[in-house]
């Protein structure tokens, strides 16, 4: 081989590199068509088919070997923020301060007062021989025995009231008559008496009340004595 030839030789083989230098710098990229395939979704959920290309599995989270271990608990199911308050032992004697909000006391025994023996009027015949008094004594209050007198405590009582609890001793004599000094010793000997028996009557649960023929008669045991009961019968002998 020549020198021309090796010359145009060398020249064809640096054109063909220029050539394919160029070609190959501004040679355009192909281009593609991606887009994600996306499977259809179940109606009213949005979640992907089963079953459809590109459906994945959710993976379970993996579980931590450490084991959570809670404060034990006298209640099951309570937080271990409230261990410390359930598992409070309770009182064995709780002071009555605690406990007398919860406390109810027991209702008090219902007792009936029970009538002392000799408080039960027993009728017994009148005592006196006086016609008249014994009729004002069964009629007036009116007696609840007549003919009787009633035994109570003790005491002879010219009448039980008919109905009701009260006692009565009868005066049927004309005190106005009387002059100002027997009067005064009648008085005085009627108002112990009467006060006597009053507070007999009273002690067994019965009222007592005074019967006197006249009103001069209730005034002057009044003015001794203002708490007994006086009532003017009109009954005279």
């Amino acid at each position: 081989m020549n020198f021309q030839t090796c010359s145009a030789l060398r020249q064809a083989v640096a054109v063909a590199i220029v050539v394919a230098g160029c070609a190959t710098s501004h040679e355009v990229p192909e281009t593609y068509a991606w887009a994600p395939v996306r499977p259809p979704a179940v109606p009213g959920t949005g979640l992907p088919t089963p079953g459809q290309p590109g459906q994945v599995r959710p993976q379970a989270l993996p579980r931590s070997p450490h084991k959570r271990v809670l404060p034990l608990t006298r209640e099951p199911g309570l937080w271990a923020g409230d261990a410390p308050r359930a598992s409070k032992e309770p009182e064995a004697n709780p002071t009555p301060e605690k406990s007398s909000a919860n406390r109810r006391d027991p209702p008090a025994p219902v007792t009936t007062k029970r009538r002392r023996p000799e408080c039960e009027p027993t009728p017994v015949p009148h005592a006196g021989e006086d016609p008249l008094h014994n009729e004002c004594a069964d009629k007036f209050p009116p007696n609840r025995y007549p003919g009787k007198d009633v035994l109570v405590g003790g005491k002879r009582f010219d009448a039980l009231q008919v109905g009701v609890r009260v006692l009565w001793e009868i005066k049927t004599h004309r005190f106005d008559t009387y002059n100002a000094f027997i009067q005064r010793m009648t008085i005085l000997e009627e108002v112990p008496l009467l006060q006597e028996e009053r507070d007999i009557a009273e002690a067994c649960g019965y009222d007592f009340i005074v019967g006197v023929s006249t009103q001069a008669h209730k005034d002057a045991l009044l003015q001794q004595d203002p708490r007994l009961f006086i009532v003017v019968t009109g009954c005279k002998r």
